[in-house]
């Protein structure tokens, strides 16, 4: 039985989630939405998911499925889902559903296996200490932005390297992310779409003519190798130079806005619990826990949506074929009935999670943000052990979490 929950209360709870005060600490929120039952009717259709035993249930079954462009298209020509920006991320991987999800899966190869971790590992680390030092110099005079000067800058330098694209692009394709990410945002504006649309046709210009340059003097790069790839699975050259454009956009989506955020709030909330940022400085081999826990305390991404493959039932609930669950990881991740106080932060914590998703799209580049994270983490509090925060400024957004920037200052 669908429970009875009053739709305007549910309104007023998300339109408080983009406020600062919501953006800051959403927790408290999250709490009043799991009261209201693990399964909650959308104002505007659907379901939102609350509890983690249900949200990871819907992840690694197969009948629930991906919105793809097939379900997007039935959706109507006057939604959001019609937008030539959200068409276009039905066109990558997140957006496919088996056959073409593990086609187009396994010509990626192994992205990120240990042998190509390898080779990242001293581009990150080297980068890392070439950003703190930067870092360094700009605390002399007083206060920085660790968001701009370090977070947004690790995951394009890591993934820009790894691809091999030039460095003077970083800024164009850092900033069309920012913009692009509005389509997979939980209610987007008209205007969030219209800069979505706007940035994905120049991400598509972009890497439409890079994977052509490639073509014309491959290298020892992942495009090439995915252009040699697709070469002998497409009979024709430009269904071959549109998949290999799909896989390099979808690697640069997934890998910059979800990467920056972690790192930034990532350092904000060890320099907010001194006594657990003295005692990761004297046992550093609990760091990689440490950004288990930060992946669970506030996931980069607080909303993952999925449909329907069948009629259905969840924890009781009807549920219709092509009806959209929206479950709300943010939350989950908080769930007491699986974490014990789940509202406190502890870097000792066996933190689990959902915050790369599950099942088949479980996140690819989760070893490489881990990577870059655990670097990181393991340089500031060597390099800055009495970094202090300021009040940080966040992005008014409730699926993908934005903290825009982070001010600090050396004590």
């Amino acid at each position: 039985m669908v429970p009875s929950v009053d739709r305007r209360s549910v309104i007023r709870l998300f339109s408080r989630l983009r406020t600062p005060d919501g953006q800051a600490n959403p927790l408290p929120y999250y709490t009043e939405l799991r009261r209201m039952g693990d399964i909650v009717p959308a104002p505007w259709g659907g379901h939102l998911v609350t509890s983690f035993g249900l949200c990871d249930h819907v992840l690694r079954n197969r009948s629930w499925l991906v919105p793809d462009s097939g379900w997007r298209a039935r959706q109507g020509e006057a939604t959001r889902w019609m937008a030539s920006s959200s068409q276009e991320m039905a066109s990558t991987l997140p957006g496919l559903n088996p056959p073409h999800h593990t086609r187009a899966r396994r010509s990626m190869g192994s992205m990120f296996g240990r042998n190509s971790m390898e080779d990242i590992k001293n581009s990150v680390e080297r980068n890392t200490e070439e950003l703190l030092d930067r870092l360094a110099e700009r605390l002399k005079d007083g206060e920085a932005d660790f968001s701009s000067l370090v977070s947004e800058e690790l995951p394009v330098l890591t993934i820009g390297e790894w691809l091999g694209l030039p460095t003077a692009d970083y800024e164009l394709l850092r900033s069309l992310t920012r913009d692009q990410v509005f389509a997979q945002e939980l209610l987007p504006s008209a205007s969030q779409l219209a800069k979505s649309d706007a940035a994905t046709r120049n991400l598509r210009e972009y890497f439409i003519a890079l994977v052509r340059e490639r073509r014309r003097a491959p290298g020892d790069d992942p495009i090439s190798a995915w252009i040699r790839t697709w070469d002998e699975l497409e009979p024709h050259q430009d269904a071959a130079d549109e998949a290999v454009y799909r896989l390099a956009l979808f690697v640069v989506l997934a890998a910059l806005e979800t990467t920056s955020n972690l790192l930034s709030t990532m350092v904000w909330l060890i320099a907010e619990h001194p006594r657990q940022r003295g005692w990761l400085r004297a046992y550093p081999e609990y760091i990689p826990g440490a950004v288990e826990e930060v992946l669970r305390y506030d996931s980069p991404t607080h909303v993952v949506s999925r449909i329907a493959g069948e009629d259905t039932t969840l924890a009781g609930v009807p549920v219709e074929k092509d009806q959209m669950v929206h479950l709300m990881v943010g939350a989950a991740n908080h769930d007491p009935a699986h974490h014990a106080d789940p509202g406190l932060f502890d870097v000792r914590r066996k933190a689990t999670h959902l915050s790369f998703s599950g099942g088949i799209h479980y996140c690819l580049g989760a070893a490489l943000a881990r990577l870059e994270a655990t670097t990181l983490l393991t340089g500031v509090l060597r390099r800055f052990p009495a970094l202090r925060c300021g009040t940080p400024d966040w992005a008014p957004r409730v699926a993908f979490r934005r903290l825009m920037t982070l001010p600090v200052v050396e004590s």
